[in-house]
C-alpha cells in the first residue's frame, strides 16, 4: 500500500542512497520512475521494477513525490529542471548531507513551496545502484528540518515512517549542519588523513600487512569515492573547518603533552560520560 499519498515517486539520481530509496519505495507498492545521467545499470534498474526516464522532466512530470539524490553541487541545476516540469501538488525532498545550502539552491530554483528538507543518517562506503539495497535505510534516523507547508511535511513524515520504519528527528537547517560537521564531516576527514598518512609512510607496506581492526574501522569511510567526500565537506565549509580546528588543537595539545612526558589522562577520559 502506498504511503503519504504519493502514488508515483520519482528518484533523480540512482546511486547508493537514491537507488535504495527507489527499491524500498517500489517494495511498498509505489510506482517508481528514476533518472540517472549515466545509463549504467539500466537493465538492473528496470529488472527491479523501476521505470527509467530519458529526461528529468519525463521522470517528474507525473510524480507526487520527487526525491533528489544527486551530488550536492548539482542540486540547484537539477532543481531548476525539476521546477519546470513538476505538478503544482508535487512534493520535493532531498537526501543531501547539508541542509541550509540545499534549501537556498532549491528555493532559488523555484521549489521553495514544494520542498521538505530531509537527511537519512545511513549509508556506507560503496557507490552506484549495484550497491543499493531496499533495507539500507530501514530503521535509520532521518532528520527533518522543516517545510513551508506543514501538510507536505506531515505527508513526508508518513512516507518515511511507513516506507523505511524511519526514526524522525525534527531540527533546523543551522543545527543540523553544525551536527553534521561533527558526526559526519569530521570523521570522514580524519579517516582520509589516516589513510593519507599511511600512504605517505616509508613503512606503508609493512603497516598495511600488520593493520587489524582499529585501522580497518578507522579508515572505512576513507574508501568512499573521494569526490563524494570532498563535496560533503565543501558544502558545509565553515562548520567542518570549525570542527577540524578544534580537533587539531586537541591533537596538538596531546602531542605536546607526550613530548614533554606529561600525564594525558584528561584527553583519554574526557568522553567517559558518553562511554
Amino acid at each position: 500500500m502506498v504511503t503519504g499519498g504519493f502514488d508515483t515517486v520519482a528518484v533523480i539520481g540512482l546511486g547508493l542512497i537514491g537507488g535504495s530509496v527507489a527499491l524500498a519505495s517500489r517494495q511498498r507498492g509505489h510506482r517508481v520512475v528514476g533518472f540517472n545521467r549515466s545509463g549504467r545499470y539500466r537493465d538492473q534498474i528496470e529488472a527491479a521494477g523501476i521505470e527509467v526516464a530519458e529526461t528529468i522532466g519525463d521522470a517528474v512530470a507525473a510524480a507526487d513525490l520527487v526525491v533528489l539524490a544527486v551530488p550536492l553541487p548539482m542540486m540547484g541545476q537539477v532543481g531548476a529542471e525539476v521546477a519546470r516540469a513538476i505538478k503544482p501538488t508535487a512534493t520535493v525532498i532531498d537526501i543531501g548531507s547539508v541542509k541550509a545550502p540545499v534549501r537556498a539552491a532549491l528555493t532559488e530554483a523555484g521549489l521553495g513551496e514544494h520542498y521538505v528538507a530531509t537527511h537519512p543518517m545511513a549509508g556506507n562506503e560503496h557507490s552506484g545502484f549495484a550497491a543499493a539495497d531496499a533495507d539500507l535505510l530501514r530503521g535509520a534516523r532521518w532528520a527533518l528540518t522543516g517545510a513551508r507547508d506543514p501538510n507536505r511535511q506531515q505527508a513526508v513524515a508518513e512516507y518515511l515512517t511507513k516506507t523505511f520504519a524511519a526514526n524522525l528527528t525534527e531540527t533546523t537547517d543551522t543545527t543540523h549542519d553544525e551536527v553534521q560537521a561533527l558526526i559526519s564531516g569530521l570523521p570522514h576527514v580524519l579517516a582520509v588523513q589516516l589513510l593519507n598518512q599511511t600512504a605517505q609512510s616509508p613503512h606503508r607496506d609493512l603497516a598495511l600487512s600488520l593493520a587489524a581492526g582499529s585501522f580497518r574501522d578507522g579508515t572505512r569511510v576513507a574508501h568512499t569515492d573521494p569526490e563524494r567526500t570532498k563535496a560533503l565537506v565543501e558544502a558545509n565549509p565553515d562548520e567542518v573547518a570549525k570542527q577540524l580546528r578544534a580537533a587539531a588543537t586537541a591533537l596538538t595539545d596531546l602531542a605536546t603533552a607526550l613530548e614533554n612526558r606529561q600525564d594525558t589522562a584528561a584527553f583519554f577520559h574526557q568522553a567517559d560520560p558518553l562511554r
